[in-house]
């Protein structure tokens, strides 16, 4: 996964994900919308009518005092928590 980041202020960020489609986008973006201080998440991958554009677009806003690198960090530990919590349930169900 190769992140760039695109566009950044105290309350907004827009950052690439590269090599990623609609099902880490999508739980990624519902982690977000989860996380205390984020005002709006979504991400845009519509290479047709984009000029070409393969690789998605994260789009955060943060509320005033929330840095959204932070932000962005604490949504991706929320999925990486999910996740490892699927994978025990899962491997203890087996």
């Amino acid at each position: 996964m190769e992140l760039r980041v695109i566009e950044k202020s105290d309350t907004e960020l827009q950052i690439e994900i590269g090599g990623e489609d609609h099902t880490f986008m999508n739980v990624l973006k519902g982690a977000l919308l989860e996380t205390e201080g984020v005002a709006a998440a979504t991400y845009d991958l519509n290479p047709e009518q984009s000029g070409g554009q393969t690789d998605p677009i994260l789009s955060l806003k943060t509320e005033d005092g929330m840095d959204p690198l932070d932000a962005l960090e604490s949504g991706a530990q929320n999925v990486k928590d999910k996740a490892n919590a699927f994978r025990d349930a899962f491997t203890s169900a087996a």
